[in-house]
């Protein structure tokens, strides 16, 4: 859909993508916008994806570095907006560019990590709920996709896409190609991401290392997004609620066991063709699912009848239905709060903690909505926000408030959240607005599940 297309999403609809998650989505876009953070952050921290030239723009550039590279270098061509292999080729000559149409051409990772003589992937299922503030899941598990031939780096092997490609579109048309329905077993070609980390941790690998630093390439990655996704949703999105997106991350690990990304899809495949898909894209549908929630239709859209118990027990986010405006001097306290904690130029650690000093109806509605959704996480992993995740505020284009407030409550409450969430003096602002005597996390979420107390917002 369209970006302003989005305008048409009512309050109680929600839509699985994000306007202008193409920024990602897109080959060439990705290329590009992981390329402008690399310049402003520096390459120490976006060093995750291979050299790319976007034809016919960078034509001249990558000519030069054609020609400085080594006589029996490689490179990968890909149409920028396709998927399922379709289109790529491997090449070493440059007579075999195709000329004057547009195209994604990448320096190719020629030393991949092997097993069993075989390169692979990794189909990584990232589940983004909200942009502002970003709150980022990853699947726990995920799915191996080998290809089907052995690898080879003969130039000879080049044309052959069973050895170089590992799209499971384009393997499962050889004839060699063995399915695998045991998420348990190292067999055939394609595995379970977790059997992948326990035949890793046989061979002596620390799995765990390679899932942090997939970890930072995602968040690192969504955040390359996020201005663009930012300014859209507040242009044609209702609110937040509207719109959650899957991104399904391609991996691949080098022959030292880095991990770089390939591409991201914005419409990851869903079909199961095995007991291995239906095990995996099953489970993982159905967290999500949970974790998306829902919100009932005001009782304006909907005929009027009378509350049943399931009315009145439903998630959290039937309670987040839009409200009237805030009462005046509390709408400016809150404009006031977030102008104080966006416009210092150096901020330390001391002045950003004391944002959870005093919270206001917006900061308490923002918290409860973070930590009930992570209540019906699953197997999904939140990687954002973290207790760790104050180092990753320096690489948004903007700073954003609620991120902040997000990831400071982490940083306090993550070791303790019972701490947290009965803490009287966090709630002050939110108990002072409601006029309640509320003492407990337990009481404040019934509350709100109930739609009472709330403040206006």
């Amino acid at each position: 859909m369209k970006s302003p297309g989005f305008r048409a999403i009512r309050e109680h609809q929600k839509l699985n993508h994000f306007p202008g998650s193409f920024q990602i989505g897109r080959k060439d876009r990705l290329w590009r916008n992981l390329l402008k953070m690399q310049t402003r952050c520096g390459k120490k921290e976006f060093n995750f994806f291979p050299q790319s030239f976007i034809l016919p723009q960078d034509i001249k550039l990558l000519r030069k570095a054609w020609e400085e590279g080594a006589s029996q270098q490689k490179w990968i061509v890909k149409p920028p907006a396709s998927a399922r292999g379709i289109g790529i080729q491997v090449i070493h000559k440059w007579s075999q560019l195709p000329k004057r149409r547009p195209l994604l051409v990448q320096r190719y990772l020629h030393k991949p990590y092997l097993i069993g003589g075989r390169k692979f992937d990794l189909r990584i299922y990232v589940y983004v709920t909200c942009y502002d503030p970003l709150r980022v899941y990853l699947f726990k598990d995920g799915l191996v996709r080998f290809a089907s031939c052995k690898y080879s780096s003969s130039m000879k092997s080049l044309s052959n896409k069973f050895v170089h490609l590992t799209n499971y579109s384009v393997n499962k048309k050889n004839t060699e190609y063995k399915s695998n329905s045991d998420e348990t077993a190292c067999q055939g070609h394609k595995w379970a991401l977790k059997a992948l980390w326990s035949y890793l941790t046989q061979k002596g690998v620390n799995s765990e290392a390679i899932w942090e630093k997939i970890k930072d390439i995602v968040i690192k990655t969504i955040i390359a997004s996020e201005p663009y996704v930012n300014s859209l949703v507040k242009m044609y999105v209702r609110r937040p609620y509207c719109c959650h997106e899957l991104f399904g991350f391609d991996i691949m690990l080098d022959e030292n066991l880095k991990p770089w990304i390939l591409e991201v899809n914005i419409s990851p495949s869903l079909h199961s063709n095995s007991p291995l898909d239906v095990s995996i894209k099953g489970q993982m549908i159905r967290d999500l699912l949970n974790l998306a929630g829902f919100v009932l239709p005001s009782t304006d859209s909907v005929a009027s009848r009378p509350q049943t118990r399931s009315d009145s027990t439903c998630s959290l986010g039937s309670a987040l239905k839009e409200k009237p405006r805030p009462a005046s001097e509390h709408f400016t306290a809150e404009k006031m709060k977030k102008a104080y904690y966006l416009t210092q130029k150096v901020p330390d650690q001391d002045f950003y903690s004391s944002v959870l000093d005093i919270l206001t109806p917006d900061d308490v509605r923002v918290l409860v909505e973070t930590e009930d959704e992570y209540s019906r996480r699953g197997q999904f992993e939140r990687v954002f926000p973290t207790h760790i995740s104050m180092r990753y505020l320096r690489f948004f284009e903007q700073p954003r408030y609620f991120n902040i407030l997000v990831t400071q409550w982490e940083q306090k409450y993550y070791s303790n959240k019972h701490k947290g969430k009965c803490h009287p003096r966090a709630w002050r602002g939110y108990l002072s607005q409601a006029g309640s005597s509320l003492r407990s996390w337990e009481t404040l979420e019934l509350c709100v599940l109930r739609g009472s107390c709330l403040p206006p917002h």
